[in-house]
């Protein structure tokens, strides 16, 4: 055998699995951490009566396609079978809102992230807590069905994030890494445990309620970063792979969240480094040198896989608009006989972005296909408004699609960079948005008048995230810090390309967002009334 095969052959690999918006992806890699096969599972979520959700039968499903995609690719590639591995992780979009009885059974539809249907809840664990409690997190979601009256709020005894679902199901154990743990509810820096005092006013507001069980006792156990949280059971492993090929016993890192692994895969995890993910949602995450001096309700307060504090600037929606548009071009293309394979049809209609104005010529993009707090809408509407005594072309067009994916992005990011004087020394860029990076990757320097850059690492996302921190589970040195970690053994020899911001496009961005930011009312307008 060559070196990888026998890594294949003695389970000297590990695996790591996301759950995104739109793919499950699952990465195997090799002792050198360089991905050796993947294996994806496209899904999508869906609204139903007004809750964008995906269904748990889907999860299992997702996840069982996902893995025999991977083991496929293996044994074609390889000649292997994959029987075991040294470390697994799962990760998966944070937030949101799974609660289960005491029997295990599913108390209400899956809420994801998505959903902006606790502005009541935010609003009052905010005001209580003086932290902000955004939208989506979970605890916003049980205090909003708590205010509701929902009848099955009394009947709670657990309550999870869809990693930590997964992880459920596959270990047994009830547990989170630190990171998504900090999605869920604020994380208290000194304990790195849930904040008791929190708790404690939580406890306060709910006494005269239904639900009247202990936040920490349905909250998942927090498990440190590379800690063992559980070991594959002979029922997940049947789960994960029916055909009992892969075996039981394999040990799993904390399941952890997309923003976690996120800044795992692009070693952006100490003060004055930051990352940003872009794909149907798009965030940031600033890790911070000291707390912020204000609550802001444009940035949540969240954590690293390793516990420190971080800024994020959480947007629901990215890429779905301007991917509509893309595919509306493509049958335009097909009709007239031109049909273009789909990335073909992207480098295209990207080249055509680089050619457009830099403000965009008054076009003014809103991708708001779902509601976004930052801009204080409730729900989505596209909108595309242009003045109609400038010329209006495919590159303009194109151009303002683009700035839309990231125009709320920068309202967050403003506050951080102009209010609280946030240092950052670099900005590393991943997620679908960047598989062609030639004007996405510049305007989104602009976008934070920072350096960004792209590593060679980029398109692997947070599937090969969750397998560092898997891999660091098992790491010989246990006195190594993750950051230790990353840079000796993972980032020492990588390579990445750097983009710096024009001055033309910090010019042409601040006056797009000019108008972006007065034209919001005719956005608000649609949503409220049509």
């Amino acid at each position: 055998m060559n070196n990888t095969e026998n890594a294949i052959h003695n389970g000297n690999t590990c695996i790591g699995i996301e759950f995104g918006s739109t793919r499950i992806k699952a990465v195997l890699t090799g002792p050198d951490h360089q991905p050796l096969a993947s294996g994806v599972h496209d899904w999508c979520n869906q609204l139903a009566d007004g809750v964008w959700t995906y269904s748990l039968d889907a999860v299992r499903e997702g996840l069982q396609a996902c893995f025999a995609d991977l083991m496929k690719n293996v044994e074609e590639t390889y000649g292997e079978k994959l029987t075991t591995c040294a470390g697994f992780g799962i990760s998966a979009m944070m937030h949101g809102y799974l609660a289960f009885d005491a029997d295990g059974n599913l108390l209400a539809p899956f809420r994801t992230w998505r959903n902006t249907m606790t502005e009541e809840a935010a609003e009052k664990l905010t005001d209580a807590f003086a932290f902000n409690i955004p939208q989506r997190w979970s605890i916003a979601h049980l205090y909003q069905a708590i205010l509701n009256g929902e009848a099955h709020v009394g009947q709670i005894r657990f309550l999870t994030t869809l990693a930590g679902y997964v992880h459920w199901l596959l270990t047994g154990k009830k547990v989170l890494g630190v990171g998504d743990a900090s999605g869920m509810f604020p994380i208290d820096p000194g304990t790195g445990g849930y904040d008791a005092k929190m708790c404690g006013i939580f406890a306060d507001m709910t006494a005269d309620t239904p639900f009247q069980q202990s936040l920490t006792d349905i909250l998942p156990e927090i498990v440190p970063v590379g800690e063992i949280a559980g070991t594959l059971t002979e029922a997940g492993a049947k789960l994960l792979d029916p055909t009992g090929t892969f075996q039981a016993d394999v040990p799993f890192c904390p399941p952890e969240g997309d923003a976690q692994t996120g800044m795992a895969a692009t070693n952006s995890i100490t003060p004055k480094t930051g990352n940003v993910s872009a794909g149907t949602s798009i965030f940031s995450m600033i890790v911070l040198e000291r707390n912020l001096c204000a609550v802001h309700r444009e940035i949540d307060i969240v954590t690293t896989p390793a516990g420190d504090p971080v800024a994020m600037v959480h947007c629901n929606n990215c890429s779905s608009d301007l991917d509509a548009w893309v595919n509306m071009f493509g049958q335009v293309m097909k009709a007239a006989g031109k049909e273009l394979s789909k990335g073909a049809l992207y480098d295209l209609l990207y080249s055509l972005a680089a050619e457009g104005s830099p403000d965009c010529g008054s076009v003014i993009s809103y991708n708001y296909f779902a509601g976004e707090q930052i801009t204080g809408l409730a729900g989505g509407r596209p909108l595309l408004m242009r003045s109609p005594d400038t010329p209006f072309n495919a590159a303009d067009l194109m151009r303002s699609l683009v700035y839309s994916c990231m125009a709320t992005l920068k309202l967050g990011n403003d506050i951080l960079i102009r209010e609280e004087h946030v240092q950052l020394d670099r900005i590393y860029a991943h997620g679908g948005l960047f598989k062609n990076p030639s004007v996405t990757q510049p305007v989104l320097a602009a976008v934070l008048n920072a350096d960004v850059t792209l590593m060679q690492s980029a398109g692997e996302g947070g599937a090969w995230g969750i397998a560092l921190l898997a891999a660091y589970m098992v790491r010989e040195n246990r006195a190594e810090t993750l950051s230790e970690y990353l840079n000796r053994h993972v980032f020492a020899d990588m390579q990445g390309i750097t983009v710096s911001p024009k001055q033309s496009d910090l010019d042409g961005i601040g006056r797009y967002m000019d108008v972006y930011c007065a034209g919001l009312a005719a956005e608000r307008a649609a949503v409220s009334e049509l």
